[in-house]
């Protein structure tokens, strides 16, 4: 925490920490009911103590983009398995290895973005991703190739959960709690790009387009790279003919193809800020 930020005459939680690890060494003092409650590792991750990982997992990231500057995202989710098209033959499947041409799109995108934040001090539409490989990658890539910074919200997993090169160090941040990392992307989130990706794509989609459908989340462009793609792995239509969704629920997203369209999409994009049912003019 900045100094400059303190607003009170107690002592320092780091200086009574460091003091307590200073302690005369003692039967007393080496049993764990002596440390410090913040500074105890086993029992900061009890069970019980959810509800206080949950909260400092929501506040941290919170208070440190507020101390960067940040006021406004847009948002990259796409496939951590998209490769980048120069090293395309390293694909695991022939299909992946098509859609590699959007790693470059992503990328593309990125830069497009972050080169008309920069013109406004680059606090506002900072570009977010999961901070991993694949698109995720080329997102916080194309963020550096116009010299801008970029946010990446990695997580634990079994793999893939190390974030890439190209994330602001200062704006990388790690999860536990996967519903916490999804309420970051959209906290501030201008806009949002999907890209081909699979169930974790797929889930942070749906759940973004569920809170705009259901009211809960005010309307952003969802844009969807690829028709093929997404038309090819949901019908959408026959959700609408089916009557689960309503008809107007398909002009809650739009696709694309490129950046470029992406871009301009995004610019002339109508009922942005409004919400799904929400009388005009109230």
């Amino acid at each position: 925490m900045n100094d400059q930020l303190r607003s009170h005459p107690f002592r320092d939680s780091h200086e009574d920490r460091e003091a307590a690890h200073h302690t005369p060494d003692t039967p007393q003092t080496r049993a764990p009911a002596y440390q410090l409650a913040y500074d105890d590792n086993e029992f900061m991750c009890r069970d019980e103590l959810r509800p206080v990982r949950l909260q400092l997992e929501l506040l941290k990231p919170e208070l440190l983009m507020q101390e960067y500057g940040v006021n406004s995202t847009i948002v990259l989710f796409g496939g951590a398995r998209i490769p980048d098209p120069v090293n395309k033959g390293s694909a695991r499947t022939e299909t992946l290895a098509k859609l590699a041409k959007y790693y470059g799109e992503a990328r593309e995108f990125a830069r497009l973005m972050t080169l008309k934040s920069l013109n406004g001090g680059q606090r506002e539409n900072v570009i977010v991703t999961g901070g991993g490989p694949g698109v995720m990658e080329a997102g916080n890539r194309g963020a550096a190739d116009a010299g801008g910074v970029s946010i990446g919200l990695n997580i634990v997993l079994p793999h893939e959960q190390a974030p890439n090169e190209f994330v602001t160090p200062d704006l990388c941040f790690n999860f536990h709690y996967f519903a916490i990392r999804k309420m970051h992307f959209l906290m501030r989130a201008e806009a949002l790009a999907v890209f081909p990706g699979g169930f974790g794509t797929m889930d942070e989609m749906f759940e973004t387009l569920t809170l705009i459908q259901t009211g809960r989340m005010k309307r952003i462009p969802v844009l969807l790279f690829g028709r093929a793609f997404w038309e090819g792995v949901i019908n959408w239509q026959a959700l609408a003919d089916a009557g689960t969704i309503a008809a107007e629920d398909l002009e809650l997203f739009r696709f694309v193809e490129t950046a470029a369209e992406a871009v301009e999409a995004i610019d002339g994009w109508k009922g942005k800020g409004e919400k799904r049912g929400e009388i005009p003019g109230r």
